[in-house]
């Protein structure tokens, strides 16, 4: 039973919502929320480490980071290496599959930039 509350604990909500197999509602489904193109984008900026990434993004509390890497990793989005040292060093870098995103979050990047200066001369 334990064990079975551990899974359900762990299930995503969204993961697999796609009813009409939409190209967009997939990607929100892997990259989609608040944090994980921040991380993406931090891990491509050198921020590979569990302290950088939290330093860069100071809103996110400890546990969500937490969570985020862990389903960017589940999703083969990152992939986690870790060095046997002491204390042991861990560090996040893309797989090919993510850095197949980076089009995509640079366009929206692009496109950010442009409205915000756009909206500060209003």
């Amino acid at each position: 039973m334990v064990q079975k509350n551990r899974l359900m604990k762990n299930k995503r909500k969204n993961k697999n919502y796609n009813p009409f197999d939409c190209g967009v509602t997939h990607f929100l489904n892997l990259v989609g929320g608040k944090w994980k193109v921040l991380v993406i984008y931090g891990i491509i900026k050198d921020c590979n480490r569990f302290s950088l990434l939290h330093k860069i993004i100071p809103q996110i509390s400890k546990q969500m980071l937490i969570n985020q890497l862990r389903e960017l990793e589940e999703d083969k989005i990152i992939e986690r290496k870790i060095y046997a040292e002491m204390p042991p060093r861990v560090e996040y870098k893309l797989t090919n599959y993510g850095k197949s995103l980076m089009a995509v979050i640079l366009q929206i990047q692009q496109w950010g930039d442009k409205d915000l200066k756009k909206t500060s001369c209003i």
